[in-house]
């Protein structure tokens, strides 16, 4: 795609803005213009009135052109104003170009929910924030009354947070196959997975400086998250070592929640589950996406519906008081009444927590290598899997309890977490609002620190890859540097 834009608006936010219509293109300055070339042009200018935007999206001889004037408004910043008047003007080129109205209208953000808590931050009510979102973002009246709620709920969760706390995130980048979709930094081959016990030997050691470091910093944590991955891919006297350096740096009766990912079925055992008991786990996530064994083995799951069942009975046994299921609406080969009838099959388990994602692939995912068109910009019986799974999961007493998007994410849908009351997924709250600092230890992992006055997020990141972590123990002074980092922002010595 050639992208042209004339103004004072971020390059990076009108890119997003194509991409609900252009899923899964790309952007290169370079890219040679061809007869099916689609060519988006923008021009923003502003004055006393306001902003003023035009879009046009031209593919050979077809074009649509689009406009919108953004008039300024006490409660609205500069930037806001732009943003919304660029999002109004590509989306009516858009919807006119392709004949589709996305149900997320111009929202482009992975955290969607923050539009909404500034605003009930700043004191407006939920009629008017419903408004705005609806007239100003061009949100489906579902969307917006779904963004609402979620946001309200998250408020009350995180005004009793309390200062100076933390999340600690743990990661374990292996996974016993690596599912077609999926873009996560995570390794399934045997050469990768002989990784373990060398890769477990400098997490310990790490897990063990990270908390002493949080100490220093004079911040409590107050959730632990072991994600992946699939740390369930350890075998079990690894886990015990994993747990047990968890358990020696934080008392974890004082958490609020403490989570183990054990999202393959086919990696989850009863000896495993009591370990995770044992150690004070109150919450595990095990994750089937789907019940139809056919699309299990198409997207590379190796488990089959009947081992979920056998995995959520021994979390049951085992008295985790929590268990979290993950679903992926608009799954390669699914259709509504496949997806429906898993829906329909969990919420009769009735599991604490049910996330309902959208079927989404990254650019490394092995499914693009396929050449398999997967990209949807109606989303096809996707929007019908998702509406019904919010309109199930409502009349089954789950509530919804946050929500994300992601680019490239078919029909632009959106990721809900629901829970039953009182049950919800702290650590992804405080997470993907960005309420408090995340530290995190293990390859691919990032500490995030976060500044609310100025609202900043400081970002330091871990070697990507298992084999560049545990090549740090050749350069110590890079392990120091990432500590020293943290203290720093916390002026510790």
């Amino acid at each position: 795609m050639k992208l042209y834009i004339d103004g004072n608006v971020n390059r990076y936010y009108v890119q997003n803005l194509c991409m609900i219509f252009f899923p899964g293109v790309k952007f290169a300055e370079d890219e040679e213009i061809t007869e099916d070339t689609p060519i988006v042009s923008v021009t923003v200018r502003c004055d006393d009135e306001g902003a003023h935007a035009e879009a046009e999206i031209r593919i050979g001889d077809k074009s649509k052109c689009g406009s919108h004037t953004e008039l300024r408004r006490d409660d609205f910043t500069e930037e806001r104003m732009i943003k919304l008047a660029v999002g109004a003007a590509v989306f009516d080129a858009g919807r006119q170009f392709f004949g589709v109205r996305p149900s997320w209208g111009m929202v482009t953000g992975v955290r969607p929910a923050k539009i909404a808590a500034e605003m009930l931050a700043a004191g407006k009510g939920v009629t008017e924030i419903k408004e705005i979102l609806r007239n100003h973002y061009f949100m489906n009246p579902k969307k917006a009354a779904l963004l609402t709620d979620i946001a309200r709920r998250e408020a009350k969760i995180v005004k009793n947070l309390g200062d100076n706390t933390c999340s600690v995130y743990i990661s374990i980048p292996f996974c016993p196959t690596r599912c077609a979709y999926c873009s996560f930094v995570s390794y399934s081959t045997n050469r990768l997975l002989s990784l373990i016990p060398e890769y477990l030997d400098r997490l310990i050691l790490d897990i063990d400086r990270l908390f002493e470091t949080i100490r220093a910093c004079g911040v409590r944590p107050v959730t632990v998250y072991i994600g992946g991955g699939t740390p369930t891919t350890l075998n079990e006297a690894q886990l015990e070592r994993l747990l047990d350096a968890v358990c020696r740096n934080v008392d974890v009766s004082t958490l609020m929640e403490f989570t183990l990912e054990a999202g393959r079925p086919d990696t989850v055992t009863a000896a495993k589950l009591a370990s995770a008991k044992a150690h004070g786990v109150t919450r595990v996530s095990i994750n089937t996406q789907t019940l139809n064994n056919e699309v299990l083995e198409r997207i590379g799951r190796r488990h089959t519906a009947e081992d979920y069942y056998k995995a959520f009975e021994l979390a049951r046994a085992a008295e985790i008081p929590i268990i979290n299921t993950d679903l992926i609406a608009g799954l390669p080969g699914e259709d509504f009444a496949s997806f429906s009838r898993t829906m329909d099959a969990i919420i009769n388990l009735r599991p604490e927590n049910i996330t309902v994602h959208t079927f989404c692939v990254k650019k490394s995912a092995d499914i693009i290598k396929s050449g398999t068109d997967i990209y949807s910009r109606s989303g096809g019986e996707t929007g019908k899997s998702i509406d019904y799974s919010q309109v199930k999961a409502k009349l089954a007493g789950y509530k919804p309890y946050y929500c994300y998007k992601q680019r490239n994410s078919i029909g632009n849908f959106e990721n809900v977490g629901f829970s039953l009351e009182g049950t919800e997924g702290l650590y992804n709250i405080f997470m993907m609002e960005e309420v408090h600092h995340i530290f995190a230890a293990g390859a691919g992992s990032v500490t995030k620190l976060v500044s609310k006055s100025p609202a900043k997020i400081n970002r330091i990141f871990m070697p990507k890859y298992p084999y560049e972590y545990l090549a740090m123990e050749k350069e110590p002074e890079k392990m120091e540097n990432y500590y020293k980092e943290i203290l720093d922002y916390f002026n510790v010595q």
